[in-house]
This record gives structure tokens, sequence and C-alpha cells, in this order.
């Protein structure tokens, strides 16, 4: 009796819902009332009301229509068949094109049943539409994505978007730039919201760079994400020079120099509290000028120290040694590897009324109130060294050289750091014990090494796993052993590795440091006083307690921070 009821009164989906148990047959005629008052399909009033899951909606509807079902956490977004349907029929209906074979789209759909919706893709597109079926809720996470592809792709900008348009940015400080020429590219509005919508959609998603890169064919727009770089639009070709063009315009740079790089900065007001500068670099290449934007959000560096990844004994030997009121601290390792934000951290640690604390920089990457802040500049003689000298004639506490890179400069800050100041610097070093080797083969003295170095450290950043969606893996005890795990480490080791979700980028989400924090103590200037190389310091560090990069990188992949192969991405095997 209660099937044939539900029978009469109710069809399709909505019966197929009832006589699954799925929901009673009053709550599904409220629904439908709901759903038209809306405008909203019923699978879509359903979800959002949370009366049924998305997942069991799915696996009805496609029981009863014999449409295929489908996981979109297993499809990636295909923006060629995206572009092939109206991007405003994607929003007004909430549909997915998934793969374009020829002539054939097939669209992913919450509900089959809303034939207006296929209809009209389907006359629209000239194309033959095949559905199928799809989750609500990984739907409309789908169009969302699909739609904010389209818009940065500059498919779908309109003269109305004002907040694009009407961002407050201010650039560098050499005017250079020709009002005329400027005012061209300046009032060409969808090339000033594109490279505005870039920026943000940058800034949004934690990019450390953005790269504008121009080739015989194509154009195309790549951020570096957690350090690895991914492209994001594809404007036509016919637009590099407009974008590079605003880009110069934007960062104060002579348009009409073509021939050579150039440097500058731009600052993105965001809101009256904060601003994101960014270091803009533009390179002669075959095909026009490639722009990097490297962004520097002064919001990194107030982090604090605890969260940037260091094992609680050597975050006390860093603080330790900022304790100290006089001596050299090193921070080494290649391009991005954070030592700017540790050395910032430190800083940051110290910057109190009582001190007074000078920095030379190439350039100056994040301004801090309470520090003074000096921009090196070949071009008029003022180097690294010049400006050390000057600061000691200025009553100093702490002194920040950006990068310690000729034996002048070298000698300066060790002089600074043996005459009762603080001083911290970066050095280009694969590991801490090098670093003293590299000073000495520099030509700085052994003795002036040993007496004021008081502490080294190396980094990498690796990418942390997804909390979300990380799972364990399967890793046979010799390949662990290769690897550098001890027999002891393996008792109840469990390792895991990258899947993808939603919420991360290929498994992984943020970066986090490791580092070896070697303090020089009187063993090791034993050894530099002797002559001796790298390795045998790197003995006597391990023999002190210091852990190398490799086992500190290890011991993240042992508390499921981060997995083996992202190690392996950043670190040599010891």
């Amino acid at each position: 009796m209660a099937v044939s009821a539900t029978n009469s009164a109710l069809s399709g989906l909505s019966r197929r819902l009832v006589q699954d148990g799925l929901i009673a047959e009053n709550e599904v005629l409220q629904a439908l009332k709901g759903a038209q008052a809306q405008r909203i399909t019923l699978v879509a009033y359903l979800v959002g009301q949370q009366l049924i899951q998305a997942q069991q909606i799915a696996v009805a509807a496609a029981s009863e229509f014999g449409v295929p079902l489908l996981d979109l956490d297993a499809m990636d977004l295909d923006l060629e068949a995206v572009k092939s349907v109206d991007h405003r029929l994607l929003a007004k209906h909430q549909v997915i094109p998934l793969v374009l074979r020829g002539k054939r789209l097939f669209l992913g759909v919450a509900d089959p049943t809303d034939l207006p919706a296929i209809d009209e893709i389907k006359f629209q597109s000239g194309l033959r539409v095949d559905p199928i079926i799809v989750e609500q809720d990984k739907l409309a996470a789908m169009v969302a994505r699909a739609l904010e592809a389209i818009d940065t792709s500059m498919g779908s900008f309109s003269e109305d978007d004002f907040d694009l348009e009407s961002l407050e940015v201010s650039g560098g400080d050499d005017d250079v730039v020709d009002d005329a020429i400027a005012r061209d590219y300046i009032e060409d509005a969808p090339v000033v919201r594109f490279v505005n919508k870039i920026m943000l959609d940058a800034i949004k998603r934690g990019a450390s760079d953005i790269h504008f890169e121009p080739y015989e064919k194509t154009y195309r727009v790549r951020t570096r994400l957690d350090g690895v770089l991914k492209q994001v639009a594809s404007p036509p070709l016919a637009l590099s020079n407009k974008v590079t063009a605003r880009l110069k315009v934007m960062s104060r740079l002579d348009i009409a120099e073509r021939r050579v790089p150039q440097d500058g900065r731009i600052k993105l007001r965001l809101s009256k509290n904060r601003a994101i500068d960014f270091r803009v670099n533009s390179c002669p290449t075959l095909f026009g000028e490639k722009v990097v934007l490297r962004i520097l959000d002064p919001t990194t560096t107030k982090l604090g120290i605890e969260v940037l990844g260091y094992e609680d004994f050597q975050r006390k030997l860093y603080l330790d040694a900022l304790a100290k009121p006089y001596g050299m601290i090193l921070v080494t390792g290649p391009t991005g590897s954070g030592k700017t934000v540790s050395l910032y951290t430190g800083i940051n640690i110290l910057n109190t009324e009582d001190r007074n604390i000078s920095t030379c920089e190439d350039p100056v990457e994040i301004n801090v109130p309470g520090i003074n802040q000096v921009n090196v500049n070949p071009k008029v003689g003022l180097h690294f060294a010049t400006a050390l000298k000057a600061f000691l004639r200025q009553d100093p506490d702490v002194i920040m050289v950006g990068e310690i890179r000729d034996l002048e400069t070298a000698e300066t800050a060790i002089k600074a750091a043996q005459t009762g100041h603080l001083v911290l610097s970066t050095l280009h070093t694969n590991d801490a014990p090098r670093t003293l080797s590299r000073l000495v083969d520099m030509g700085v003295k052994p003795y002036a090494i040993a007496t004021s170095i008081h502490l080294i450290i190396a980094q990498r950043l690796v990418r942390r796993l997804c909390e979300q969606c990380k799972e364990l893996r399967d890793i046979p005890e010799e390949a662990l052993l290769q690897e550098g795990f001890t027999r002891e480490d393996l008792q109840g080791l469990r390792i895991f590795g990258p899947v993808g979700c939603k919420a991360c980028n290929d498994g992984y989400k943020s970066r986090v440091g490791i580092y070896q924090v070697m303090p020089v103590t009187e063993a090791i200037g034993r050894i530099i006083l002797a002559g001796g190389n790298a390795v045998q310091i790197e003995e006597q560090s391990i023999k002190d307690g210091v852990w190398t990069l490799r086992r500190s990188a290890l011991h993240k992949v042992k508390m499921g921070v981060t997995s083996l192969e992202e190690i392996n991405r950043v670190t040599l095997e010891s």
C-alpha cells in the first residue's frame, strides 16, 4: 500500500529516494516545493538542507536512471572541456564538463532529470551531451574552481568588475615612466584586472613567486606554491607585451627599455592594515621579457619561532645564541630555503626599544618598524662592506647582513662580532660544516672564525603532508634502513605518503623547515685552527649531538609531518 501510494504521488528520483528509505514522502513533497520556490534542483535543495547525503542521492540516481556514477575526487579539472560551454551556463545550471572527445561532451550533473539544463548546453555548444552523475557537494566545489580558472584566463571579466580594477597599487621610488605611455596601459581595463587577479590569487593561495613567461607560440603564468611551480593561466600570446608593460608601470620600471634586466617593487594594499610587497624583476628572453614577482608578505616573519619547525633542542640553541651580546650567527642554504624568515624571526625577537638594530640587504625584502634597513646599491658604491662600516659608527647593538659574498664583507662582519656586536648573516653553502670551510677558502683567518662565530644554521623547506588525506604506506624494512633509519627507529615506525584532496595541493599543504643547528664548540674551534676540513668538522659536530639535515628530515618523516619522497627531493642521504 505504501509503495503504491508513493508511486502515485511521486515519480523519478523523488520516488526512488522514498522507496530506498532515505527520506519520508511528506518530507520530499515539502522539498519539491522548497526547491521550486528557490529555483534550484531537488538534489541541490536536499543536500543544502542536509536532508540526505550527496553520496546517497548520487547512488540512488545512478541506479534509477542507469546513468554512470563518477567520483569527482578522482578527476582533474579539464579546462579544454570546461571552455567548450559558456561559463554562464555552468554557473546557472551547476554542471561541469568532464571530458571532451571530438563532438561528444561528458557532462557531470547531480540531477539527470534536469533536462532543460542538458538541452540548453547541447544547443549552445553544438555538442552531443552525455550526462554523468556526480555528488552535489563535490560538483559545487568543482564548478567554483572551473569558474575561477576561466576567470583567471580572462574568459569572463566584465566591465562591471570594479574591485579588481581599483586596487590601491604603488611602485618603487624611481619615477622613470613616461606618463603618456603609462596612461594607455593603465586604462587597458582587462589587462589591469587580469594582472590584479593573478596577484590576488597568488596571495590567497600562499604562493611565493609569480612567473610571467612569453614563448614563441604561447604565453603562460605560473606560481610557486609550497616550493613547486604550477601553471595557473595561459592568456593569449598577443597580450604578453601589454601584461609586461602593466607590470612595469606598477613597479615604476622603464617601459621603453627592453634590452636589459630591471628591478622594481610593487606594494599592493589589501586593507587599511595589510599591504603586500612584490619584488619585481624583468629579464629579456628570446620571445619577450619574462617578469618574475617575489611575494614578500610581512606576516610570514611574525609567525614565531615555535612554528618554523625547529626541534626543541635546536630552538634552544638558536635562542641562546640570540641572547648573547656579541658574536655571529650564520644561516645557510640555497635560494628559497627560508633563510630570510629565520633571520627576521630572530630579529623580531631582538627588536626591543633598548636595542639599536641595523640591516643591509640586497634588496630589503620586508619592512620592519623599529629596524634601520639599508638597501645595498652597487651603482652608487653602497656595498655590504660600505654599509657595515657605516653601521659601526652608529652605535649598533645588532647588525644583520643580507649575505656574505666577499672577503671584505666577511672580515668587516667578523670584526663587528669581535667588538661587542651581535651579527646575523647568510651564506650559500650546502650544510653547516661546509660554511666554516667556505669562509676559510674566502681568505678569512681561521682564528677569527673560531673566536667570532657562535652558531651556524643550515636549513631546507619541505612540504607538509595534508592531514585530511595522507595515508599509511607499507615500505620494506630494508628500504627504510637504506633511507637512513636505524633498527631502533623501525620499532613502531609509521610512514605516511601523499594522496591529494580538495583541501590540499597534490597531498601537501604548506611547508616546514628542517634544520642543522651547529654551535661552534671548543672542539670544532680547534679543528678550524688546525686547518681541518668540513668532513672532520661534521664528524665532531655529530659527536657533539648535532643532527645532520638528513637526520632532521627523517625525524619529520617519523613524526608523520612529511613523506620520504619529499625529503629525498630536498636532501641528500648522509
